[in-house]
């Protein structure tokens, strides 16, 4: 019995890349100010792909349950340049389960990863194509050149999150890296193996292995609105994601219990020495209150982790779907044929 998947067979060279084609998924939240003119840039990218590269595309636009017009937006984008296709989900799953969805339902070999909200320039997928069909690398991530428009805490956070998650790891995530990226075909089917329902796309891109290449880039300011993601949700997704792919939490409690028992050992044999050579006792009050606060503390802290934990093992035992699709249409661009429509409710 194989234990593994072989995705050999999936590889591509410069001559086999046109033959496999680019799906690019696109997870909408609320971006119907602004999706108009991303498509429009998206085809744009598309002509100048399919004249370079020779590379037939498609756009999934993965709706996640958004509360204003993007899916009546998405339903009326032309095919003109590129295939269309529109994902709607029975509400908002969150991001993680838009990009599965995505991925789910690309068509083509290799997988593009981008935000909706124009801070991702398509005018960057132009050079990571070119490292997938020229360069032979499986896995071509972005990340932000730098943080220094980002406030200290922000950063020194950021940064004990990537050295926290990387703890102990064999396969590291590099820091900054982003979701924007590009996926191989014989990367993107190793990704669909992937079983868990609690996922953390970064992790799991970079746990795959295979060959990959880091390209920095300046983020673009937001074509609209405002982001959605308040430091509350960025340090509960910070959790999600240390919890679904790490276990350096528990490792943390392991040695913050065997720390505080040292602590309390060394205390005593203080106390053992002061009565020792003074013939006075420790007065107990005050040292009996702060070890009962210090202990209790820990083994909450040490309870909430493993309370994260047993979460994520009941979810996945439970092995409900991650997200369900409430819309499917599709169009076929005019180059390859009659433009044709199919909507399907699933």
């Amino acid at each position: 019995m194989m234990l593994g998947t072989d995705v050999s067979s999936l590889s591509t060279t410069a001559a086999t890349a046109a033959a496999q084609g680019l799906s690019i998924v696109v997870p909408l939240y609320n971006e119907a100010a602004g999706l108009a003119q991303l498509h429009e840039r998206l085809e744009d990218l598309a002509r100048t792909l399919r004249q370079r590269y020779r590379l037939a595309c498609e756009v999934v636009y993965v709706d996640d349950g958004s509360a204003d017009a993007t899916l009546a937006i998405a339903r009326g984008l032309a095919a003109d340049a590129l295939d269309v296709q529109v994902v709607s989900l029975s509400r908002n799953f969150g991001k993680e389960a838009a990009l599965m969805a995505g991925l789910d339902h690309a068509r083509r070999g290799a997988v593009l990863f981008m935000d909706g909200d124009g801070q991702h320039p398509p005018d960057l997928v132009e050079k990571l194509v070119d490292h997938w069909v020229e360069g032979g690398y499986d896995v071509v991530y972005t990340a932000k050149a730098h943080r220094d428009n980002e406030s200290l805490l922000r950063r020194l956070a950021v940064h004990g999150f990537y050295a926290l998650i990387n703890w102990g790891a064999r396969q590291k995530i590099p820091e900054d890296a982003g979701d924007f990226r590009l996926l191989s075909p014989r990367a993107a089917a190793a990704l669909r193996q992937l079983p868990e329902r609690n996922r953390f796309f970064k992790g799991l891109a970079s746990w795959i292995g295979f060959r990959q290449i880091r390209v920095d880039y300046e983020p673009a300011a937001r074509a609209h609105g405002a982001t959605t993601f308040s430091p509350g949700r960025l340090v509960g997704l910070s959790i999600e994601g240390l919890t679904s792919f790490s276990v350096a939490p528990l490792r943390f409690a392991s040695l913050l219990g065997v720390l505080l028992a040292t602590v309390a050992f060394l205390f005593g044999l203080s106390i053992l020495w002061e009565t020792w050579t003074t013939g006075k006792s420790v007065p107990g009050y005050p040292s009996l209150v702060v070890g009962l606060m210090t202990i209790g503390g820990v083994q909450l802290i040490m309870i909430g982790i493993v309370g994260e934990y047993i979460g994520k093992i009941l979810s996945e035992l439970k092995a409900r779907p991650i997200y369900f699709v409430a819309e499917h249409s599709e169009k076929r661009a005019a180059a390859e044929g009659s433009a044709s429509e199919r909507t399907a409710a699933e």
